[in-house]
């Protein structure tokens, strides 16, 4: 599907959502002149912390959050589907880990030769903090997406500069009875993060609900890890996959987040100590809790979380 038709199906139910109090927009959407702070592709900014417990204390770190770009080459990527790939970065050595937290973005540059102006933006890594040796990215490829298109024309050897990691979100075992993770499109890489971090530790008992919209089967981004997740905790995980064009014999729910949907499969803002993150493109935000004002300000809960009582402290946007 093209970029085009991706965002015509954001703006056409964005139009409808306006008119109606219950519904929501979640497919792919861009806008090229927007630098999010945190999802895999494009999405907002999101860090969560990790516990460094897992990470051992003589790990040499190639980022330390010191405002300097380091560069890290590309070892070796493949094609996950027709416009996403998944990149790994050799990083100084083996024993080397990239030095985030879980979910925590970096930044990245290149030089456009044309003008000789940088293009800079984030991403979310899907590899774990406590992997050595390199890193990992799972990116979609944007039509006219600057960086995307630069990424895309790498081969190995060639090398990218990163920079990070920015924290966002502090994240501690147990510190929520439940959270639910809305998310559209490449916006699933921090929820990932967190999931992943919530399923490879024990004694964080947290459940976790993710409800993950795209516009076709082929759209959803580490499908695989997520199906992982919930098949080795299914007591804890649940995943609600949404698609605005699904396949015959689809099991899964069929358009977008809708208030009707997420009062029937989510927790109330009533129950006891519970937490929605989200994390998508600008009309899911529009949609379903309203747009941050900036990476620091999360600006007023609006949409439909709003509209069924959840408060601005019950939500986090990416």
């Amino acid at each position: 599907m093209s970029f085009s038709s991706f965002r015509n199906a954001f703006s056409h139910q964005l139009n409808a959502a306006k008119k109606r109090a219950f519904s929501t927009t979640t497919a792919q959407a861009k806008r090229t002149n927007w630098i999010p702070m945190a999802a895999g592709v494009t999405a907002a900014a999101g860090v969560l912390y990790y516990s460094t417990t897992s990470v051992r204390a003589d790990s040499k770190k190639a980022l330390i959050g010191d405002d300097q770009w380091v560069d890290l080459k590309l070892k070796s990527f493949h094609d996950e589907s027709h416009n996403t790939r998944r990149f790994f970065f050799e990083l100084p050595s083996e024993e080397h880990v990239l030095g985030l937290e879980v979910a925590s973005c970096v930044l990245t540059k290149f030089t456009r030769p044309q003008n000789g102006k940088n293009v800079i933006r984030p991403y979310t890594p899907v590899s774990q903090p406590e992997d050595t040796g390199f890193v990992e990215f799972v990116i979609k490829r944007y039509e006219k997406g600057l960086m995307t298109n630069h990424l895309f024309s790498l081969q190995p050897n060639d090398t990218l500069a990163f920079k990070g990691p920015i924290q966002k979100y502090k994240w501690t075992p147990n510190m929520h009875k439940q959270i639910a993770l809305l998310g559209g499109g490449s916006g699933i890489t921090p929820l990932y993060q967190l999931m992943h971090h919530i399923a490879k530790h024990p004694e964080d008992k947290t459940k976790v609900h993710l409800f993950y919209c795209n516009v076709t089967e082929g759209d959803i981004l580490i499908k695989k890890e997520l199906e992982e997740i919930e098949k080795q905790h299914p007591n804890q995980f649940e995943i609600t996959y949404l698609l605005d064009n699904p396949p015959k014999n689809w099991k899964g729910e069929t358009g977008y987040i809708t208030r009707e949907l997420l009062e029937r499969k989510m927790f109330k803002p009533t129950d006891e100590d519970v937490k929605v993150f989200v994390c998508g493109p600008p009309p899911m935000y529009d949609a379903i809790s309203g747009n941050k004002k900036s990476p620091s300000d999360q600006g007023e809960l609006t949409g439909i979380l709003a509209d069924m009582g959840f408060s601005k402290d019950q939500v986090f946007k990416f």
